[in-house]
């Protein structure tokens, strides 16, 4: 329910994409069911409320420009930082950004104080912290049973055996050989993925000339 009100006002805020999470996605990966209500939300809304059919049902609304607005304020404040960071670049204030942890502290924050909100009672979650069902029933969720996966593994072995195995390691090398210097690397992915190199095989090619980066967690 509380999907279906926030893909209509998605919607009825011009949004140009939409995906609606199945109900158990924080528990496992979507069951049929749970995948097939949250494809029937979008439909319902598509073809049934009619928002759909007018190019902006809310243009002219205060409410709704002033919201706008206000979220862009904020956003530019953001960006102005960013530039801040990176003395005039965006794109070094972003890798600046990330070094000093400073985007990972902005969330952290944020989620904080939207717990804080939720202990005080000051921010109701239907189900969660108001109106909770001590009897509601447990969801069905999806089991993987242990077989998938033995049947994957089988599956990319055989792959491996069956194909042409130099060209697939001449397309790792040339994509290890590349990520070294400022060549672009798509047409090299592209062929790694022509000559049948799995995506840990890729991973593992890209990490060497790459590094892998650990961002130091901040509480």
């Amino acid at each position: 329910m509380r999907t279906a009100v926030e893909a209509l006002a998605a919607v009825l805020g011009g949004t140009q994409s939409l995906h609606t999470n199945a109900l158990d996605e924080v528990l496992a990966l979507p069951t049929e069911k749970a995948a097939e209500i949250a494809l029937r939300t979008q439909q319902v809304i598509a073809y049934e409320t009619g928002a759909a059919n007018v190019i902006d049902p809310l243009g002219g609304s205060y409410f709704v420009e002033a919201l706008t607005n206000r979220m862009e304020e904020a956003a530019e404040e953001y960006f102005d930082k960013i530039r801040e960071m990176g003395r005039g670049s965006m794109l070094e204030g972003m890798l600046v950004g990330i070094e000093r942890g400073y985007f990972q502290g902005e969330i952290a924050d944020a989620a904080f104080r939207e717990q804080d909100l939720y202990e005080k009672g000051r921010l109701v979650k239907v189900g969660v912290n108001e109106f909770v069902n001590p009897d509601e029933r447990p969801l069905d969720i999806l089991v993987i049973p242990p077989e998938t996966e033995e049947r994957q593994v089988a599956t990319v072995r055989k792959m491996r055996s069956g194909r042409e195995q130099s060209r697939a390691d001449k397309a790792l090398d040339s994509l290890k050989g590349a990520a070294a210097t400022e060549e672009n690397l798509i047409p090299l992915l592209v062929e790694c993925a022509r000559t049948y190199c799995t995506e840990g095989e890729i991973v593992d090619a890209l990490r060497e000339p790459f590094g892998e980066y650990t961002e130091d967690p901040r509480f």
